[in-house]
């Protein structure tokens, strides 16, 4: 203490010969300069002479005499991170609102201290070498606004307080190894999910309807989607892909004011019928369970992914003439079941548009272009058909 006190003293003094800084934030800063450095190439902390006064250097910003910002690092694209570790004195800087590390070589945990941060609206420790758990406390700044802890190595549970922050706007931990359920968040400021690539599972229990952007590929999410998805009026964006989803694909998802559907790689089941036409740029539903007839409402999508599941019947002219016209780029319905198309042998398909029927119950037309992994049998076996139809 007497140690701590004397310290305290000298930083005071120091403190009043630069300028009027705080004089725990003045020791704060110290700590973090001292287990942080410059990656080959950067000169962040050139500027970091504990002479002059620390609300001029670079990445501090001050109000009065308190640290309010703190960017640690260049912050233009391509320039060399820091490496080192983020100290624990950091959560003295009592009235921080934001906090932003570059990307790096910044190892270490996440100090528990940041949730002493309850001023804090934003923080940005993206594409680091982050391990450990995520602190619990962070639950507790309810003034926060963006989490952004993507591209580091964390693990563990996402804290379960994050769902009673209100003001939250934009979470995002994806490419991480967070394991354990998606909590039930009910801020209505969320406008960005994106939890991708992690080791979650469980369901989807409830989502805020004012998320406009939710991706949760690449988990080991399960359980049903349709009494969370169709409530969700205004995403634009969907990527619930690679996944262990069940039951059917809702048709209110068709009409949500979005650009990319990304379902791919679950174990959805059913038919798929939009109420209306589908005026999603982009529908991504390969590799599922879905079966019935296609729909020709899917006439007006750019990009259609329905290869890889129990589809039968006939390919929807509708879909055809759209294809022939240049109205679809990509038009996968490989691995299927499908017994027919209606196209012309004089027909040709645009240069720029792909059209892919391999491995149905047909002999797929000789303007098909289909992708490597498509495989090399032009046809079902015979006895696979009749299985299926009967």
């Amino acid at each position: 203490m007497i140690s701590f006190l004397a310290t305290l003293f000298s930083a005071v003094g120091m403190a009043s010969a630069v300028g009027l800084l705080d004089p725990v934030d003045f020791l704060a800063l110290q700590s973090v300069r001292m287990a942080l450095d410059d990656m080959p190439g950067s000169h962040f902390f050139t500027s970091w002479d504990f002479s002059r006064d620390p609300c001029l250097f670079s990445g501090v910003f001050c109000s009065g005499n308190r640290v309010v910002a703190l960017s640690l690092g260049d912050p233009r694209a391509g320039s060399p991170g820091l490496l080192g570790r983020l100290d624990p004195a950091i959560g003295e800087l009592s009235a921080l609102a934001e906090l932003s590390v570059v990307p790096g070589r910044v190892i270490g945990s996440l100090p528990s201290t940041i949730g002493r941060l309850t001023n804090l609206r934003f923080l940005a420790i993206s594409r680091n070498f982050l391990t450990g758990s995520i602190p619990p406390g962070i639950g507790a700044l309810h003034q926060l606004r963006t989490l952004d802890l993507s591209f580091n190595q964390l693990s563990g549970p996402i804290p379960p307080g994050l769902a009673g922050i209100p003001s939250l706007s934009n979470i995002i931990l994806s490419h991480n190894h967070l394991s354990g359920s998606v909590p039930s968040l009910h801020s209505p400021s969320l406008v960005r999910l994106d939890l991708s690539n992690n080791n979650l599972s469980g369901g989807i229990v409830y989502l805020p309807v004012s998320l406009q952007y939710l991706s949760l590929s690449w988990n080991r999410l399960s359980g049903p989607i349709d009494r969370v998805l169709p409530l969700l009026a205004c995403l634009n964006y969907i990527d619930l892909s690679m996944n262990l989803f069940t039951g059917p694909i809702p048709p209110r998802v068709f009409s949500l004011p979005i650009r990319s559907l990304l379902l791919q790689r679950n174990l959805f089941t059913g038919r798929l019928q939009p109420a209306a036409e589908v005026s999603i740029p982009t529908v991504d539903v390969s590799y599922n369970r879905l079966s019935g007839e296609i729909s020709p409402m899917f006439s007006s999508v750019r990009r259609l992914f329905l290869n890889n599941n129990l589809f039968s019947g006939p390919v929807p002219a509708k879909l055809v003439a759209r294809l022939l016209d240049g109205g679809i780029q990509i038009l996968y319905l490989q691995h299927n079941y499908l017994t027919g198309i209606q196209i012309s042998p004089s027909s040709e398909v645009p240069r720029r548009s792909s059209l892919c029927l391999q491995y149905n119950c047909m002999l797929p037309p000789a303007q098909t272009s289909c992708p490597l992994k498509a495989g090399r049998e032009k046809i079902r076996p015979s006895p696979q058909c009749v299985k299926h139809r009967g």
